[in-house]
């Protein structure tokens, strides 16, 4: 799990300028957040401030990409980049074993993803997400998810009749929701339990 640093002061100024000295980095080099606290009998206010800096975040994404590699004996190299404006630490993947670490329809990469995941959740606080790749494989199937999807939707325009999709994860679904909205007399309704939740294009209900 990735740790992250905590600092208190009796002002913002005084807590950042704490921060940055400690840590070594501008505030811009790394993600934060405050919170003011009242404290004691006469309730005096202080400031809390946790951080991380992103170099410590790559450092650790590359670490953990390089034990993940020696414990399934598989050599597996590691990008990563900070999407500051969205928030999304990208993880590219690089390796002579695609289709090995993609799994079956893409399970094995989805399990990675989770477990990084899983052990950057402290990171959630900052608003901040994983997105872990490997042979720009999730954009090409992102591209012919929409491209069917499409194709879907105008054969139920045409035939009237509904079709239900196979399951799919949630990000998957929120595109097949997104897509299905573009056409104005179509509705899409998701249905079942994960991780078997599907979803069902139809006329929208006059």
């Amino acid at each position: 799990m990735i740790t992250l640093h905590k600092f208190e002061g009796k002002n913002n100024q005084l807590v950042e300028e704490l921060c940055q000295n400690e840590l070594n980095e501008q505030l811009e080099n790394m993600f934060y957040t405050t919170v003011e606290q009242e404290v004691g009998l006469f309730k005096s206010k202080k400031i809390i401030l946790e951080a991380v800096t992103k170099k410590e975040i790559i450092e650790y994404v590359k670490n953990y990409i390089k034990e993940l590699s020696n414990k399934i004996n598989i050599q597996i190299n590691s990008e990563v980049r900070i999407d500051d404006e969205n928030k999304i630490i990208n993880v590219l993947l690089v390796s002579d074993n695609n289709n090995i670490i993609i799994g079956y329809n893409g399970k094995t990469l989805e399990a990675i993803q989770l477990m990084l995941r899983q052990n950057l959740k402290e990171l959630g606080k900052f608003g901040l997400k994983v997105v872990v790749d490997i042979g720009n494989y999730k954009a090409k199937k992102l591209k012919n998810l929409e491209f069917e999807i499409k194709k879907i939707c105008k054969e139920v325009l045409k035939s009237k009749v509904e079709v239900k999709l196979d399951p799919m994860n949630s990000y998957e679904r929120r595109i097949v929701h997104s897509i299905v909205s573009q056409f104005e007399n179509l509705q899409s309704i998701s249905n079942g339990e994960e991780p078997n939740r599907y979803t069902i294009i139809k006329l929208k209900d006059e």
